[in-house]
């Protein structure tokens, strides 16, 4: 069995430490990095995050840690897949561990308190997005969450990360979100008409992976909750309301033409 050689040097002048991982591979079918994918640990240290992230046994991996003081460690060269996407998609590509670069930022989640990314935390994760994308030619809308290309499994990074100002920076895609009215209620399972094929077709043309009809099902209830986490995060309650609606128009009218997967 050969061993693939883990990271001696890294690949970004903003790492401060090395922390190696063995749960690497070559990235498959020739793919170089072409989406940045952000992620929280659910941990409740970054020393335990580091541990999971580099045990054979646990099979899960990054390119990057950012912990909450803004330290940045790398356990992964960027040309090797790491193990951090799981099952997920985005615009048809279901491989996205071999397309993407992955970071970690040091956060407890929401079964653990869910507090907010520090100050210094948010600048180092915005530095280092803006040093890979920039390297790699990432664009802004191929920044995506972890709930983006797993909506029915995945939450993070959540709402309380700041999209806003990555986009301000350079670094992720944003429009301002339509406010959200406390009295529409929006609708929700099992709905259907014309605003529910809208929002699919919206939500595809952006690049999630949701089918192209129907009313609103358990999978497309699970997209609506990622989009409204990643853009809408005042109310995130998986119902489709004027506010999510114009807000998914809103972005899918700014994309580029040459937004494409």
């Amino acid at each position: 069995m050969t061993t693939l050689p883990l990271i001696s040097a890294p690949d970004s002048p903003l790492v401060a430490d090395l922390f190696p991982s063995p749960n690497i591979e070559p990235r498959f079918r020739g793919l170089t990095p072409s989406i940045l994918i952000l992620h929280y640990t659910g941990l409740e240290s970054v020393e335990r995050s580091l541990d999971v992230l580099s045990r054979p046994d646990c099979k899960v991996s990054c390119h990057y840690v950012v912990d909450v003081d803004g330290r940045v460690v790398q356990m992964v060269a960027e040309e090797m897949r790491a193990w951090h996407a799981g099952v997920s998609s985005w615009h048809g590509e279901a491989d996205i561990n071999s397309a993407s670069i992955g970071i970690e930022i040091q956060n407890p989640g929401h079964a653990l308190g869910y507090p907010e990314f520090p100050e210094a935390q948010m600048r180092a994760v915005i530095a280092l997005s803006q040093d890979i994308c920039g390297r790699h030619g990432i664009a802004p809308e191929r920044v995506l969450a972890h709930s983006d290309i797993a909506p029915s499994r995945k939450i993070d990074p959540g709402e309380k990360f700041d999209w806003r100002r990555m986009a301000e920076e350079g670094v992720g895609f944003w429009v301002p979100p339509e406010p959200v009215d406390a009295d529409d209620a929006g609708i929700g399972p099992d709905a259907d008409g014309p605003d529910v094929a809208e929002a699919r077709r919206l939500l595809a043309r952006y690049g999630y992976g949701v089918a192209a009809e129907g009313p609103i099902d358990t999978e497309l209830g699970f997209i609506l909750r990622a989009f409204q986490l990643h853009f809408r995060p005042a109310r995130v309650d998986s119902r489709l309301d004027r506010s999510t609606l114009v807000t998914l128009r809103r972005l899918v009218d700014a994309l580029p033409d040459v937004a494409v997967g």
